[in-house]
């Protein structure tokens, strides 16, 4: 298969693409990376967000949700906006994310926004990432229970060093590879 082949497999989300290129999103994202650089668990940096997002499509895909993957893609990359201002003041992340996701998602580009109940779809899955909420099997209302999952099995912690001293309860903990 040559490049060209293999790139039609993935077309561009110019949608998705917004999200990344807003100054809000990448002052949240330098924040975030400055405040973990020496943490030894998890990171919420750009990675961890395509992983939630590329975790969160395939779930999208195998179980029928029939949510645009740029949604997914949006949905993922905005969950973890919030913790910047957790980190600089106590707020939690899920709830100033959801702030500053409205925000960006109000201020995109005419040309690459998304509808009202995609924003609105996007925000409650910042809100509720961090629960396995979701009001619906299939549609816009089986995001946050995708990004949810999504975030859980993201963390290889099988094979993490600070495993021991990770404050996760280990019932929570991804002790066998399965995502």
């Amino acid at each position: 298969m040559s490049i060209p082949e293999v790139a039609a497999l993935f077309p561009a989300m110019p949608r998705a693409a917004a999200v990344l290129r807003d100054s809000r999103f990448a002052a949240s994202i330098d924040a975030v990376e400055g405040s973990e650089r020496d943490r030894v668990w998890c990171r919420h940096g750009l990675d961890h967000l395509l992983d939630v997002a590329r975790l969160a499509h395939i779930s999208n895909l195998e179980f029928g949700c029939g949510i645009p993957r740029d949604v997914v893609y949006a949905a993922a990359l905005l969950h973890d906006i919030g913790r910047s201002v957790q980190y600089a003041t106590g707020e939690h992340h899920d709830a100033a994310g959801a702030r500053i996701a409205g925000e960006i998602l109000g201020t995109v580009d005419a040309d690459y926004r998304f509808s009202a109940e995609e924003r609105a779809a996007i925000v409650a899955a910042v809100a509720g990432h961090r629960g396995l909420d979701g009001s619906g099997e299939t549609g816009l209302d089986a995001l946050p229970r995708l990004i949810a999952v999504a975030d859980k099995a993201s963390r290889p912690c099988y094979a993490c060093r600070a495993r021991t001293s990770c404050y996760w309860p280990e019932e929570k903990k991804n002790l066998e590879l399965n995502a």
